[in-house]
């Protein structure tokens, strides 16, 4: 399993919302791939965000950095080769990161758990 696909787990196990992963290695030269999902409420987002962090820190895989947990409108975390973006819904739409990166090929996602 790809470091990114228990990322994806983990939020999934959280309920998050829209879950998307893009490729983005061609268009890109800071990482390869972005995860990107929604929390409908603050404590959701932390509860994401939490979760994807310490299913990665049990499988051997620190965060570079972490950014916008306190505010909890988007959560960064930065694992060098895949980034994992959780946010609240209004984040989500403002930033649309999708229409941003929309050159990335995205890569499918399995059905939560």
């Amino acid at each position: 399993m790809a470091e990114w696909e228990i990322a994806v787990a983990a939020a999934q196990s959280r309920k998050a919302d829209d879950v998307v992963v893009l490729d983005i290695k061609e268009v890109s030269s800071f990482t390869d791939t972005f995860v990107l999902c929604t929390g409908l409420n603050v404590r959701q987002v932390q509860a994401i965000s939490d979760a994807v962090e310490k299913a990665l820190k049990d499988e051997g895989f620190r965060a570079i950095g972490v950014e916008g947990r306190q505010t909890a409108a988007w959560v960064l975390m930065d694992y060098g080769d895949f980034i994992v973006h959780v946010f609240s819904p209004r984040a989500r739409e403002f930033y649309d990161l999708e229409r941003l990166w929309k050159r990335a090929p995205r890569i499918p996602v399995p059905d939560g758990a």
